[in-house]
């Protein structure tokens, strides 16, 4: 007896290999926040983000020749702007605004590409993360990778603590010839390094910065990841690892204390107050009681222990207020004379707030040329890429927040207080590279929370 298998029946092999073949791998993102700290140690840091973009764009374009569809998602034309903004102002990488360092195009164009290809890889990250599958990497384990970094960062400020002179050549940096690796910038991402030594409120000390390069990094990164632990602390079965969850939350009051980090506060501030509306209007009021032990218990730390006049010093003490104001008053000079495009990058102020004739020294590093777009994410856009690149770059996170504000889920109630916290954070942070990394992360998280249905 023969027996007549169907064409679609036996051409099912042949179609799952190929199903198969067109599988993106989740080891691109997971490897990268896994394995950070080694990327750390060996002087790799951010430097992983563009290497890892290089096979995740791969593994995209692949996928897209065999017939898959690639996703994008919601609002990226307002993305594309951005970055289409953000070439088009190279054009004017060699105007010298008044009050600024004279210099060659040509000397400017090293970090203008840094960045631009640090802005092209985090995008490659968006569009990789939003595709994967819930087979390939489930938001679950996602959630879990980014509570992870938040534990790092919490590790990272307690090395910052008590071993503030911690530092060592990496691997990577010592392959670099002397005359480049001794250069701030290539040192600043090569070089790892416990904590930034400063004197705010008198005397030198130890503000973290593992393994985010700098204190400014460390505490919006803080703020960044911080809802993703209570989301996998609310997602386990384990009572070991969720009390674990909450240790860690507690102990990460002494480190984000310590670095002084006037930001930082805020935007934990800006963050609770969020979470605690969006529950409230879903009817959750047993949130305001969950938030009013929380500032008490942060009250009680404070007032228990040497935090408290930590705390007081550092506000006594604003001595960045007037250099913050200064370049942000040159930020918002510029962008009226360049408003469309602006200058395609930063540019360095020549002296000091009081006087052109003070400068940067070996002696005295911060008492001038002072980067002008380097306070804040916001007056970088503005300065560097004008109206056209600012309106794309807030126009896409704003219409994410818009476009998932009806996601009542754990992971629609932490991305979208992520990209909240980033709003407020770029009137004093710089997002690149790895708070904007988080961000999309988190954009990502949402977006794929609207395709595939909120179960968390």
């Amino acid at each position: 007896m023969t027996t007549v298998v169907p064409a679609e029946l036996s051409a099912g092999p042949a179609r799952g290999s190929a199903v198969k073949d067109l599988t993106l791998p989740a080891w691109p993102v997971s490897g990268i926040l896994l394995l950070y700290p080694l990327w750390w140690a060996l002087g790799l840091g951010v430097l992983i983000f563009p290497l890892m973009a290089a096979p995740m764009l791969f593994l995209l374009v692949r996928r897209r020749a065999a017939g898959r569809p690639l996703r994008l998602p919601p609002g990226f034309a307002w993305w594309l702007i951005f970055l289409v903004a953000a070439v088009v102002s190279i054009a004017a990488l060699g105007a010298d605004p008044a009050g600024t360092v004279v210099e060659r195009a040509a000397g400017r164009l090293p970090a203008v590409a840094y960045k631009l290809a640090m802005y092209v890889s985090i995008t490659v990250l968006l569009l990789y993360a939003g595709n994967l599958t819930e087979r390939e990497l489930s938001r679950r384990r996602l959630v879990r990778l980014l509570a992870g970094m938040f534990v790092l960062t919490v590790l990272g400020g307690l090395l910052g603590m008590v071993a503030g002179n911690f530092e060592f050549t990496s691997p990577v940096e010592w392959l670099l010839p002397q005359g480049i690796r001794s250069k701030g910038f290539v040192r600043s991402l090569v070089h790892p390094y416990a904590a930034q030594i400063m004197d705010l409120v008198g005397g030198e000390a130890p503000r973290p910065a593992a393994p985010w390069g700098y204190t400014n990094t460390w505490g919006n990164n803080f703020c960044l990841l911080v809802s993703w632990l209570l989301v996998a602390a609310a997602a386990t079965t384990s009572g070991r690892k969720r009390a674990l969850a909450w240790l860690c939350l507690l102990v990460s009051i002494a480190p984000a204390v310590v670095s002084l980090n006037r930001g930082l506060w805020i935007g934990l501030g800006v963050v609770l107050l969020y979470v605690a509306a969006r529950y409230v209007l879903a009817g959750k009021v047993w949130v305001l009681g969950a938030v009013a032990l929380t500032a008490a218990a942060i009250a009680l730390a404070l007032t228990a222990t040497p935090l408290g006049s930590t705390v007081q010093a550092r506000l006594d003490n604003g001595k960045s207020n007037g250099v913050r104001a200064f370049l942000t008053e040159k930020a918002l000079d510029g962008f009226a004379e360049s408003p469309v495009i602006g200058y395609g990058g930063t540019r360095n102020t020549l002296g000091g707030r009081n006087s052109i004739t003070v400068g940067e020294s070996s002696e005295c590093e911060r008492c001038g040329n002072f980067t002008i777009g380097g306070n804040g994410q916001l007056w970088q856009l503005l300065y560097s890429h004008g109206a056209v690149g600012t309106v794309g770059y807030l126009g896409f996170f704003a219409y994410g927040l818009w476009r998932f504000r009806s996601d009542r889920s754990a992971i629609g109630v932490a991305g979208s207080a992520a990209l909240v916290s980033s709003f407020s954070a770029m009137l004093w942070y710089n997002s690149l590279v790895t708070p904007l990394a988080f961000m999309v992360l988190a954009y990502a998280l949402l977006w794929r929370n609207w395709i595939e249905g909120k179960q968390m």
